[in-house]
Parts: structure tokens; sequence; C-alpha cells
């Protein structure tokens, strides 16, 4: 899913492009009362926070139930992605699927590998010891001095 804001030479407002959530049906109109309510509630800027938190919901859940827990918060008066999350997690549970779905692509099949063809390292590197480390040990006699110096000032 991918935003493209358009703006134009004359017209100095951004437009949504037309392969945005909103024209696709993902940003419903229950996601735009959630916004707008949060956006009087709390300003702004944190209005338009509490809504990107809500909408990452939507990479751990199931977007009717995400819709679903928009509803209950609203209903409840509350702004926080918590509420929104266990109102979700509470719907799919009622609705009978997994409470959560991954974003990623399904578990492909286990490789079968054949044991003969994997090399162990860890014999190897046993066969063979570390040779002894002969640099001296740090000296902390520099360290002690950087401490003892005053910063000049930079005026």
């Amino acid at each position: 899913m991918v935003r493209r804001i358009v703006a134009s030479a004359t017209d100095t407002r951004p437009r949504i492009a037309e392969a945005s959530p909103r024209h696709e049906g993902t940003f419903t109109a229950v996601h735009e009362a959630f916004w707008a309510a949060a956006k009087k509630a709390l300003g702004d800027i944190e209005g338009t926070k509490a809504l990107v938190k809500v909408l990452l919901l939507h990479r751990h859940q199931q977007h009717a139930d995400v819709v679903t827990g928009i509803r209950a918060a609203l209903s409840a008066g509350t702004f926080n992605e918590d509420v929104i999350a266990l109102e979700a997690r509470k719907a799919a549970q009622a609705a009978g699927p997994a409470p959560t779905v991954t974003a990623s692509a399904p578990a492909s099949e286990p490789l079968d590998l054949d044991p003969a063809q994997v090399t162990p390292l860890t014999p190897r590197r046993l066969a063979r010891a570390l040779p002894a480390d002969q640099r001296p040990l740090p000296r902390l006699e520099q360290w002690d001095e950087l401490l003892q110096l005053r910063r000049k000032d930079s005026s």
C-alpha cells in the first residue's frame, strides 16, 4: 500500500493520489472519525500520532478487527492504542480467527539438508589451538592524565 501525495503548481494543498488507502477502502470513515476526534481532543500533532499508532495495529491484526476496536474506543471516548488493540483482539476471538496476523509471507517448507553436506567448523577450530597473545597489557596512566586536564574556555 503506497501513498503518493500530489501537489500542483497552482494548488498549494497536497492531494492524495488515486492509489491511496482512502480510495482503496482501507482508510474508512471510522478511521476518519477517530482522527478527527483525536485531533479535537489532543491537538493536531498528538491526534495524528494517535492515528499512526492505530494504523500500525493493522500490521498485526485483521482490518475488520481493528475497525471494531476503533469503534469501541470512540464510544468509550479514548484514543489509547492499547485499548484499541485489546478491543480488536476481543473482536478477533469472538469471530473465531486467530487474533493476530503476520505481515510477512508464509514460511516456506524446511530445507531437507543432507548431514554429509554440512561441515561443522568446531572440530576444525579445536584441532588448532589459538596462538598466545603476545601484546603487552594496556597502560592506564594516559587515561588518568586526561581526567586531570581542565577544559579551556571557548570564548
